[in-house]
């Protein structure tokens, strides 16, 4: 169905070029998974089968791409649109109407298909991603998650015979990626669909994959089986990283085959338990915030919400999409609706305390920090060094400094690379670097870890770790379940605009199955959420059998 002949691309001539003489062929009918640390191709890969690269990116493309017999050079994206359905990384940015129903419809009426066809379509797309209450709402009011349903289902109402996504679950909960997952799997053993998929948090999605093309970022390909490819890289999910420490052969790509092999490690775990976390800070919270009410015409975000944060002390917000999370972190930054109720910032140094949204925004940031879902909308300038200069002179911080923090999180970024031309991963960890340059003590962070690879999140953990440590108080919002069990103190879940559950990470995350990390399900019943706990448990004198 796609293959890839000796394909090169460069977008100059001086750098590297993404993809180096690259050959490989993805048959009808297979899910094959696209993964790699960000920046490292996985985008350009996925464009070129559409003939979006080179057609539209520019650059050079050598060697050649066929799509159900169409040379990607000489059929543009509009000639393979019959054959080839793309959903980005951003949902937004590619919608063309102003509603859910007529998005869905769109993409119909330019194949001029019949009208009782589309309406056909319409309905089973929306039943089948679970969206149907969301018809007539207009897109711009949707959360990220939404967003993302909407896209995908766009492009599912054409029938296409290719479907590529490039990170389709990043913004959805754990339980609508799962059904977003299962309407996936469905095209591609019933229908024969052919998916290109890219994702970072390959837990949710390696097990469904017949092939992994990993890309190392030196413009190579590795391609395999994903329990052979996943052995030698070091890119992995926990449940992977579960499998190296404890010998199993072959390494489990699912919860159920990792839980067959796992009774020696509960054995040997037995009258183990991890640390307990530390106590609740007593001092008065550096944030507080009492009552918040947002509302959006026909509905409500934020029902009435108290919320305290404490220096030294990382919150994850998790819940549903459309739960009302970001609502909630716009309000309490102060550049987002508030209808009701209060926030006051301790300012330290016995000052009064202050309301963020009465202040200026460049005097808001200094106090509460927000990196929002679509980290673009705050990049502005021509180049990654005028926004680092530009969030430098703008907080008085050091020459450099919001360099220092980028490198931190996305080592080795050309200065002059214009934002727009970043990854997801990228743009976000510039951003990232961007609103920590103020050094705020309250820091919100919406979905910051969209986009990042692996060992990017590691770096991002010990980054909020760092922040932490330095007294600030740090909210993630955030629907990746491994990350919070790493790097939360606490954990608040909303529902409906309002909190249903809030208390330690451990209490929280083990009390549900839906936000259960994949150590917690492995081991269960015992108390376990992370590689890293189990390997401390072990210590290092632990072979495994």
């Amino acid at each position: 169905m796609i293959t890839f002949d000796r394909v090169t691309v460069r977008y100059s001539d001086d750098g590297p070029p993404p993809l180096r003489e690259v050959s490989l062929r993805v048959e009808e009918g297979e899910l094959c998974l696209v993964a790699g640390r960000t920046g490292a191709g996985k985008s350009t890969l996925l464009r070129a089968i559409n003939g979006l690269v080179p057609h539209f990116t520019g650059g050079t493309l050598y060697g050649s791409v066929t799509v159900d017999g169409r040379d990607t050079r000489r059929h543009p994206p509009r000639d393979l649109a019959d054959v080839v359905g793309v959903v980005g990384q951003d949902p937004l940015s590619g919608f063309v109407t102003d509603t859910v129903e007529e998005e869905l419809a769109y993409g119909m009426e330019q194949l001029a298909l019949p009208a009782a066809v589309m309406r056909k379509r319409v309905e089973e797309t929306l039943d089948l991603l679970g969206i149907a209450e969301l018809r007539h709402r207009p897109l711009r009011t949707l959360s990220g998650g939404q967003q993302q349903r909407v896209a995908i289902g766009a492009v599912l109402t054409s029938h296409p015979r290719v479907l590529v996504l490039d990170e389709p679950t990043s913004a959805l909960d754990p339980t609508a990626a799962e059904d977003v997952l299962a309407a996936v799997t469905r095209l591609v053993h019933d229908l024969g669909v052919t998916v290109v998929l890219a994702e970072h948090r390959l837990e949710r999605v390696v097990q469904y994959a017949d092939r992994l093309l990993y890309l190392p970022g030196d413009g190579q390909v590795v391609d395999g089986e994903p329990a052979a490819v996943l052995t030698g890289v070091d890119l992995a999910p926990p449940l992977v990283e579960l499998g190296r420490l404890a010998g199993w052969t072959p390494l489990p790509l699912s919860v159920r085959d990792a839980r067959r092999q796992a009774g020696a490690l509960r054995q040997r775990l037995a009258d183990t338990t991890p640390p307990e976390p530390p106590p609740a800070p007593e001092a008065a919270p550096v944030l507080a915030a009492r009552k918040i009410v947002v509302r959006y015409p026909g509905t409500v975000a934020v029902a009435g919400v108290d919320l305290d944060l404490h220096r030294g002390r990382v919150l994850a917000l998790m819940g549903r999409n459309g739960s009302g999370k970001s609502s909630l972190l716009w309000a309490v930054q102060g550049s987002g609706p508030r209808h009701r109720g209060t926030v006051t910032v301790d300012t330290g140094g016995g000052r009064d305390p202050v309301d963020p949204k009465q202040l200026p925004a460049g005097q808001a940031r200094r106090h509460v920090g927000l990196v929002p879902q679509t980290p673009g909308d705050l990049l502005y300038l021509e180049t990654v060094d005028a926004e680092c200069h530009q969030a430098d002179r703008e907080t008085g911080a050091a020459a450099g400094t919001c360099r220092t923090l980028l490198d931190r999180l996305a080592p080795g970024l050309p200065g002059d690379r214009h934002p727009r031309d970043l990854s997801e991963g990228q743009r976000l960890a510039l951003v990232l670097a961007v609103q920590l340059t103020a050094a705020p003590p309250v820091v919100l962070l919406d979905e910051p870890t969209r986009g990042l690879d692996y060992l990017a999140k590691r770096q991002f953990v010990a980054l909020v770790r760092g922040l932490a440590a330095a007294g600030r108080a740090v909210v993630v919002a955030t629907h990746d379940v491994e990350l919070v069990a790493i790097l939360a103190d606490r954990v608040v879940v909303m529902a409906d605009g309002d909190i249903v559950a809030d208390g330690t990470t451990a209490e929280v995350m083990l009390a549900s199955p839906a936000f259960a990390p994949q150590v917690a399900k492995v081991l269960a019943p015992a108390p376990w959420l992370t590689v890293e706990q189990v390997t401390a448990a072990l210590g290092p004198a632990w072979e495994p059998a």
